[in-house]
């Protein structure tokens, strides 16, 4: 699995390191606000070598534009945010780090839109994907999430990667992923840290029903989620062995996993069998048994039916 806890043949080793290409106190140039710190501006435009920060509060649908980070505050965008082509939102910073006291999370009233080619990184938590401002790169003492009234949809997107999140909406991620390969993408985030690109969903809340369909990527994970409607995993390619770890899941309706490459696995996730209140079916079903932890622990179903 692609987490600190693991070297495999393509790794995050760690989580995402911006190091000096981002600095985790960077200059706004997102436009005007007033002494509310409400802005005008619609947009935050920024470079991997001089991101722009989202902070305080935005007013109608507001555009990422090249490269942004949220770690100056708490960022409330009332209306959708969108990701746009080849951009990047990094949200993903325990603290205020312009203060040095507080919290830098993000709330979006409406939708959250990631674009193709874009990466959106959102939300951190310890142990799973430590908080890029954390001084324990280790385990982690730090969190943030991300409150995303809409649904997040991401079409042909590189990567998307959400952890310690509410999703009042449905999540809809289809298309992209950068290629069945775990070579890190050049000119991008995760290639200039030399990351591959995946997608990863973990110790979220998601309302709505979750559909990720089509992506030809390094790695793909849907761990410890609580689901409260459908959940449909299929037709992703994947080039690391270990992928598509969708365990510990509690989903309230039907789990369907289908024509996932490699199968649904526990893989090396120490993760129990997801528990379903509808129906389970697929690579996902309550007749299927594989390996946990892989390859040759015992044999453990998959999803169990909720009690």
């Amino acid at each position: 699995m692609i987490r600190r806890t693991r070297v495999a043949a393509c790794v995050l080793a760690g989580s995402l390191s911006l190091g000096a290409a981002m600095p985790a106190v960077s200059v706004a140039n997102d436009g005007h606000g007033d002494h509310h710190g409400r802005h005008r501006s619609q947009s935050c435009t920024g470079t991997l070598t001089a991101p722009g920060v989202l902070s305080g509060n935005y007013w109608g649908t507001t555009y990422i534009n090249g490269t942004c980070v949220v770690n100056a505050g708490n960022a409330v965008v009332h209306g959708s945010l969108v990701v746009t082509s080849g951009s990047n939102l990094v949200a993903a910073f325990g603290k205020n780090d312009t203060t040095g006291t507080g919290t830098s999370n993000l709330k979006v009233t409406g939708d959250l839109r990631v674009g193709k080619g874009a990466t959106a990184i959102v939300g951190c938590e310890p142990n799973f994907f430590t908080c890029l401002d954390d001084p324990d790169q280790q385990v982690g003492t730090l969190t943030s999430s991300a409150k995303i009234r809409g649904d997040l949809r991401a079409k042909g997107a590189l990567a998307v990667l959400v952890h310690h999140s509410w999703i009042g909406g449905d999540i809809r991620q289809s298309g992209g992923g950068g290629g069945v390969t775990c070579a890190p993408p050049a000119g991008t985030v995760l290639g200039a840290h030399m990351s591959p690109a995946y997608s990863d969903y973990e110790d979220n809340t998601v309302a709505g029903d979750v559909s990720i369909t089509g992506l030809n990527s390094c790695w793909l994970g849907f761990i410890r989620n609580k689901a409260q409607s459908d959940v449909r995993i299929s037709h992703n390619t994947m080039a690391d062995p270990d992928a598509n770890e969708i365990v510990t899941n509690t989903v309230a309706g039907d789990l369907a996993c289908f024509a996932n490459s490699p199968a649904v696995q526990f893989g090396d996730s120490a993760g129990a069998s997801n528990i379903v209140g509808g129906n389970a079916r697929g690579q996902c079903g309550f007749n299927v048994l594989i390996p946990n932890p892989e390859p040759s622990g015992p044999l453990t179903p998959v999803s169990v039916p909720a009690p």
